[in-house]
């Protein structure tokens, strides 16, 4: 899938959402659930996976990776997400990325896919909750302005990626994945996501990324967050 369109998609749902009936909510739910389901069999969804953030930013408070294998599939999700009702009452903040694997991350390891219960129908929601077995590192960053300009020895790129394979390598990474962003975004170009066993492996990786020379060099966001029901939403994709 390499040379799929990934929606970067983070948002969370208003605060009108709980002023609503249980009934209403059910209802504008299971709508929702129906046309997204619909476009992604239509556009040929390859992959949906969610993650919610430890501690909400506002209004954010999940971010997912929805990946199809051309914009026109990325464009009809983006518009049905917000399509009435369900989409009046969320915050939705998208950015288009693709899978990025340059010979200098060749050695991330790559995720064994989820596997969704046998005979689910994801127009059945379940009661959805966190993966609580792993905890994820999301990232944004990329180089500050002028970096290409520095030699690498300069720049300590040996010396980052020496670090940062010890990492995934004593703290046991379970899966790293990057996206570069078609455009910058206000954190960078580049969207990580790097998953470990323990939240010892999340603070190792971004004690690792602050250590200079190469921090002087690149800007970082990090956020924690678990993945959200992935064995329900590995449905959608089957």
């Amino acid at each position: 899938m390499a040379d799929s369109i990934v929606v970067l998609y983070r948002g969370g749902r208003l605060p009108s959402w709980h002023q609503l009936s249980p009934d209403e909510q059910v209802a504008f739910q299971d709508e929702h659930v129906d046309l997204m389901l619909t476009v992604g069999a239509r556009h040929g969804l390859q992959s949906i996976e969610g993650f919610r953030l430890l501690a909400p930013r506002g209004e954010w408070e999940r971010w997912w990776t929805i990946r199809f294998p051309d914009l026109a599939g990325a464009e009809a999700w983006m518009r049905a997400e917000v399509a009435p009702p369900y989409g009046s009452y969320g915050s939705y903040e998208y950015q288009l990325a693709r899978p990025w694997t340059p010979p200098s991350l060749a050695w991330l390891p790559q995720r064994h896919a989820s596997k969704p219960v046998a005979d689910a129908d994801p127009r059945v929601v379940p009661a959805l909750s966190v993966d609580r077995g792993s905890i994820v590192v999301i990232a944004f960053g990329g180089w500050e302005h002028g970096s290409d300009d520095v030699e690498p020895t300069r720049r300590g790129d040996a010396e980052r990626s020496e670090r940062l394979q010890r990492v995934a390598r004593e703290h046991s990474l379970i899966h790293g994945e990057v996206f570069r962003l078609l455009g910058t975004g206000p954190d960078g170009d580049l969207a990580w996501v790097l998953e470990f066993p323990t939240l010892a492996g999340a603070e190792a990786w971004i004690e690792t990324e602050g250590m200079p020379p190469a921090e002087a060099y690149q800007r970082r966001a990090f956020h924690l967050a678990r993945r959200w029901a992935p064995d329900y939403f590995a449905a959608w994709s089957c």
